[in-house]
């Protein structure tokens, strides 16, 4: 039976768009895979023609390991692959001065990757070059090193607490949760250091293990909102009392940028009203003086906000995580924990006195453990995104035009063979000679970075690092890791590494 005149136009239109949309994905398929200006760079081709190749190992895959996916790559096709239709990704260590370096041919952050992380006034998110130099310019003074070792006692206060707690769990016979441990000192830190008032996740009996394990439910966020932009405003339309209802990891995040906001607005009517009481001239104090930020505008609340959730997350993260990591290889090798120890005593004959940093940074043995700790617990183990900005970008013989994507990952700069022989193994020896690992330092060891947009929170790290790591190994002969091993080490990437709920995470036993 026929259908109606309008049922027949209606066929028709729908036939009509159909082809319409298929003309137009076909074209820009065979534009993207034959025609672009990056058709000749090597790689897959499903990478070659949608953004959709990434975004498929990040989010629909079993476990989010692109870093691992892009280094198959490379295997497959050489030093300078395809990873979509925009974006190249480059293995060949001497590039990364080309890219990240100052004066690099690619000096902006990419925003579709950075704008996802909702931080675009922070100097972590902000993609355009002269708002980060005024970003900086601010905080640069208060992450000095002159700065940082002007509040070392915090450092030791709060290592001091961690040793106090190894201690008393020692005594009722219990393992010592490391992985939070690590975690709680480097929060107590920064948020000592930044308000002079700490959230005391050491104090809390499980180094506040249930607020990492529920806020680590959201680690997908960021690669949900690269994918799907348009749900980045909705995301900020969120309340706490839908939160509350909706997600129970989504309220804890939200009350935690609350808590930051209300002790940013204490600090700023301390300042405005002229009761100051902190005990030490903290962050924000600095950050919110119009006397002290040289000319700059004082950021507003919000903008402070932004950096302080970025400058904790990442302490607690980065910081917490490349302890734990040092720590495990440690204890691995019964012939490091030894030399270790052995260098840290004839140094410190008293473990009872602060092992302060400036004689421990002049240890050749524990700046070598650290230095390997560093290259292997890749804070950030993908790739950081940059745009070209110049039409004359070279790579391995490759001519890249201006506004194309380019990264690299410390996942491969840190694993690279002819730079670290035998690279998965954790061997502090290859730093003690003192000329080669000057050269290899300077221009292959790069776990803050280079360059303008390099880790500003480099010189606390390294504070933190030496006087945590050493104190823990000078005060324990003994220590041994308990149901903890090479698989627990995997882990996937949601900028930085994150770990699965059904890994064990780091334990040790005290044997005193």
């Amino acid at each position: 039976m026929a259908g109606t005149p309008l049922e027949g136009r209606l066929i028709t239109i729908v036939g009509c768009v159909v082809s319409a949309v298929a003309v137009w994905i076909s074209t820009v398929v065979v534009y993207r895979r034959w025609f672009h200006p990056l058709a000749k760079i090597p790689g897959p081709f499903f990478a070659s023609i949608t953004h959709f190749y990434i975004v498929k190992y990040n989010l629909f895959s079993e476990r989010s390991q692109f870093y691992r996916q892009v280094e198959k790559l490379h295997q497959i096709y050489g030093p300078v692959i395809r990873i979509s239709p925009t974006e190249i990704h480059l293995a060949d260590p001497d590039n990364y001065e080309k890219v990240y370096y100052i004066g690099s041919k690619a000096p902006s952050k990419a925003p579709y990757f950075y704008d996802a992380f909702g931080l675009k006034t922070a100097a972590f998110g902000t993609t355009s070059n002269e708002l980060h130099r005024v970003r900086r310019a601010v905080i640069n003074p208060v992450f000095s090193r002159k700065a940082v070792l002007q509040l070392e006692h915090i450092v030791q206060e709060k290592t001091a607490k961690l040793v106090s707690r190894m201690k008393g769990l020692a005594i009722q016979e219990k393992s010592v949760d490391l992985h939070h441990g690590y975690r709680a000192l480097s929060v107590d830190i920064i948020t000592d250091y930044s308000f002079d008032n700490d959230y005391k996740q050491l104090d809390s009996p499980t180094f506040a293990s249930d607020f990492y394990e529920m806020t680590g439910e959201l680690l997908a966020r960021g690669w949900v909102l690269q994918a799907f932009p348009f749900l980045l405003p909705l995301s900020n339309m969120i309340t706490l009392d839908m939160a509350k209802t909706l997600n129970r990891a989504l309220y804890e995040f939200l009350m935690f940028r609350t808590r930051c906001v209300d002790q940013i607005i204490e600090v700023k009517a301390e300042i405005e009203q002229g009761r100051d009481k902190s005990k030490h001239k903290t962050i924000f104090h600095q950050l919110l003086d119009p006397n002290a930020t040289e000319g700059h505008v004082v950021p507003n609340v919000q903008d402070l906000t932004d950096e302080m959730f970025t400058i904790l997350t990442a302490a607690a993260e980065t910081t917490g995580h490349a302890m734990t990591m040092i720590t495990y290889y440690v204890l691995s090798s019964l012939e490091i924990y030894r030399n270790l120890f052995l260098e840290l005593k004839t140094a410190f004959p008293n473990e009872k006195i602060n092992l302060d940093y400036q004689t421990l940074e002049k240890l050749p043995y524990l700046t070598a453990v650290i230095k390997e700790g560093l290259r292997l617990s890749y804070g950030t183990p993908g790739r950081l995104p940059r745009v070209i900005e110049t039409p004359d970008a070279i790579f391995n013989g490759y001519h890249v035009p201006k506004g194309t994507i380019v990264g690299m990952s410390i996942w491969m700069m840190h694993r690279d063979p002819r730079i670290y022989p035998e690279p998965d193994k954790f061997l502090p020896d290859r730093w003690t000679d003192p000329d080669k690992s000057k050269r290899v330092d300077s221009k292959y060891l790069v776990p803050f970075s280079k360059g303008s947009r390099m880790c500003v929170g480099m010189h606390l790290a390294y504070l933190e690092l030496y006087v945590a790591i050493a104190t823990i190994f000078r005060n324990f002969e003994k220590l041994t890791v308990d149901s903890f091993g090479p698989d627990d080490l995997e882990f996937d990437d949601y900028f930085g590494p994150a770990f699965s709920p059904t890994q064990n995470k780091l334990h040790v036993t005290v044997n005193e």
